[in-house]
């Protein structure tokens, strides 16, 4: 069966089925309130080996996560696990979290009279550690598995609060404190906080992380598209952000950000690392997590607001092997036409609804070109009202590789692989004081930006890069997140 518990109150909410399977929730799902946490259907036998399971759920998730549309929690009650599920906020971040899970954990390990393992999903990840480390749970959890939790930021959030994608992701409302938690400057300064805290080794830390995500048209598309200029990733997070210097990685696998978390994906990878009693001596820790800051620059960026007409224009070099056009807005029925430097018009683009976690609610407008003529290209927009859009392009080419951005020391340098590429540079500084958005161009000194004093907040920065090599002109941008405390200090990757 499956019991509800809230605060000392036991309620019977479903009554295992006849066939030894674990029931769901169905019609009377009781999943979504923050601090609520539930007792899934006890095995007929339970090893005593076996420590029960905590789930905790991602951002913008809730507990039912779990097992609506995902066998997880009915795989591990046929391998003879306990199991437990927590609502934590879907919108706050990791600090709200992790105070209340923290809470909820001594509840949970109470109710059981032993330790937990916590499983996590992506954010969940987060909260998990900062419950542990920075609120003390750590003596009533056995271990902690994370599946592609972004220990290191998403450079999606990055985006969602970029100088370009602000007006869109403002109106679809994925601008929370959890998603500006996680912008990769933020979790820099998180990192520095967690990573060398007394308590960060209590607890041993298993990772898994992802490589795929999915096919055109799929939720994940379009992520993973961004993400590709930073490596490998699941459609939301980097595989690199999925990893730890201190963790043991149990695998790296072809999940995508959804599928890793169902249970006939990766529970039989991870259940032999759920005892106390495995042995983990031939394992090896990640040794060294590589720069976050060495993306490739493979996208150009340009968003905004318009009523009735727009049009943008886009140079793609000579050589790119594929461009793609995606106009993202807040409308369905955008009127998209691409035209070519020779002015030929394409109208073909496909209109998909985004259901991903940063741009939920968006409409994407998507073009593929293979083989693009070179020169200036056009996009044309028109709308029967006024629409919030974000134009990205996503480039393969050689030109992704000579160009990078690099953060040390307070600077945020543009660096050029090869002498003979010319470029020129636009900075532009984002930040919020007093409520509101202030937004300012920076002078930049041999492709240096050397950060004002500013004071604590996190700063967004987006580069736009119009450069050539050989005559062959380009147009690229980067955007990069900091983080300021209270003491002036910087923090970045």
């Amino acid at each position: 069966m499956i019991k509800k518990i809230c605060m000392t109150v036991f309620a019977l909410l479903l009554l295992l089925p006849s066939w030894g399977q674990a029931g769901s929730f169905g019609k009377d799902d009781p999943s979504g309130v923050p601090g609520q946490w539930y007792v899934g259907t006890t095995p007929s036998y339970v090893a005593p080996s076996k420590h029960p399971i905590l789930f905790v759920h991602g951002l913008n998730s809730s507990s039912n996560t779990w097992w609506n549309e995902n066998n997880m929690y009915d795989t591990a009650y046929q391998n003879g696990y306990e199991t437990a599920f927590i609502d934590l906020y879907p919108t706050k971040n990791m600090w709200d979290n992790g105070a209340l899970l923290a809470q909820k954990i001594r509840d949970i390990y109470n109710y059981y009279g032993e330790k937990v393992v916590v499983v996590a999903h992506s954010k969940g990840g987060i909260d998990t550690q900062s419950a542990l480390v920075h609120y003390g749970a750590y003596p009533y959890v056995s271990r902690v598995i994370t599946l592609s939790t972004p220990h290191y930021g998403s450079q999606l959030a990055d985006l969602a609060y970029s100088s370009w994608a602000g007006w869109l992701t403002g109106i679809l409302g994925s601008k929370n404190d959890a998603t500006y938690s996680l912008q990769t400057g933020y979790m820099s300064y998180f990192r520095s906080e967690t990573d060398d805290h007394r308590n960060v080794n209590r607890n041993p830390i298993y990772t898994f992380g992802g490589t795929k995500w999915g096919s055109f048209g799929s939720s994940l598309y379009w992520g993973g598209l961004y993400l590709r200029g930073y490596g490998s990733n699941d459609g939301a997070v980097t595989l690199n952000s999925s990893r730890l210097p201190y963790a043991t990685e149990l695998r790296v696998g072809d999940w995508n950000h959804s599928t890793i978390k169902e249970g006939s994906s990766t529970f039989n990878l991870f259940k032999n690392y759920l005892n106390e009693t495995t042995n983990t001596s031939g394992l090896n820790t990640q040794s060294e997590v590589e720069s976050n800051g060495a993306e490739k620059a493979a996208s150009f960026i340009i968003g905004g607001e318009y009523s009735g007409k727009k049009q943008e224009k886009v140079l793609v070099e000579q050589g790119a092997q594929s461009v793609t056009f995606d106009w993202i807005s807040n409308s369905p029925s955008t009127q998209l036409i691409l035209k070519d430097p020779g002015q030929k018009a394409n109208s073909t683009s496909k209109v998909i609804k985004d259901e991903s976690e940063y741009f939920k609610g968006a409409y994407h407008h998507t073009v593929t070109v293979k083989d693009p003529a070179p020169g200036q290209w056009t996009v044309e927009a028109s709308t029967t009202s006024e629409e919030k859009y974000l134009l990205h392009v996503s480039f393969e080419s050689r030109i992704n590789d000579v160009m990078s951005i690099q953060f040390a020391q307070g600077e945020i340098s543009l660096k050029a692989k090869d002498s003979k590429v010319k470029h020129k540079t636009d900075m532009t500084i984002e930040y919020y004081k007093n409520g509101k958005l202030k937004k300012s161009k920076v002078k930049t000194m041999n492709d240096s930006l050397k950060l004002p004093k500013l004071g604590e907040g996190i700063y967004n920065v987006t580069i736009d890069v119009e450069g050539s090599k050989d005559k062959n002109t380009f147009q690229r941008t980067f955007i990069k997140t900091i983080y300021v405390d209270n003491s002036g200090k910087i923090y970045g990757q």
